[in-house]
């Protein structure tokens, strides 16, 4: 198991042992950084899903708010560029909590994106376009640090699991905006069942997309 997880993440991440956390004896797919955004990434497409109450929003955030994903993705930028150039140490946690913040700020730009290019039925609404619905996300973001750090490593291997599933939702995701510009399959879903030639597509390029990432690891590697 330890060798499927090793080279799922091969392409996406420099594996490096103590920077990745571990559970039940495994090592997880990616470093703690990438397990923050992916699994970010998800959980805050949840929550956004779940705040929208499918009426599937096409339209950016308010400013505000992307402002404040900005922000997010910003802090991640620092603490890694500040790190590599020398200026500060960091830790696992500090990775894990800036590429959470890094992953809860993609779907605000993900989610409207694929909703206009997927369904057929859509809204011209913002997601997180109440105040309230802003304070709930917000909310959930130390309640999801808590359980990355602390309370999923105690579920053993379905800590890398729910790993490996979260780097596929995140590629499929995107991967779909892609799909639907095919015009056979732009606007053309008008519920989740109606979408599988769309998912297994973005799947089957997520799969293309890893093994091509490893493959080039492989090669530079060679090369060095």
């Amino acid at each position: 198991m330890q060798q499927l997880f090793d080279i799922f993440g091969y392409g996406l991440c420099h594996q490096l042992p103590e920077r990745s956390l571990f559970a039940g004896g495994f090592q997880l797919p990616v470093c703690a950084r990438d397990t923050g955004i992916y699994l970010g990434f998800v959980v805050s497409l949840a929550l956004i899903a779940l705040l929208s109450r499918h009426k599937r929003p096409t339209e950016l955030p308010s400013l505000p708010v992307l402002i404040l994903g900005g922000i997010f993705v910003s802090a991640m930028a620092v603490d890694g560029i500040t790190f590599y150039v020398g200026m500060r140490t960091t830790t696992n946690d500090l990775r894990i909590l800036t590429g959470l913040l890094a992953g809860y700020a993609l779907p605000l730009v993900a989610v409207p994106i694929v909703n206009s290019q997927m369904w057929r039925i859509t809204t011209a609404q913002r997601p997180l376009n109440r105040v309230g619905d802003v304070l709930v996300w917000l909310a959930s973001l130390p309640l999801a640090f808590v359980m990355l750090r602390t309370g999923l490593k105690y579920l053993g291997i379905v800590y890398p699991l729910l790993v490996v599933v979260a780097v596929l939702v995140t590629f499929v995701s995107v991967n779909l905006v892609f799909v639907c510009f095919v015009p056979r399959f732009d606007r053309a879903a008008d519920r989740l069942r109606d979408a599988w030639p769309q998912l297994f597509m973005a799947l089957g390029l997520t799969i293309i997309q890893l093994a091509a990432a490893g493959a080039l690891r492989l090669f530079l590697e060679g090369l060095a």
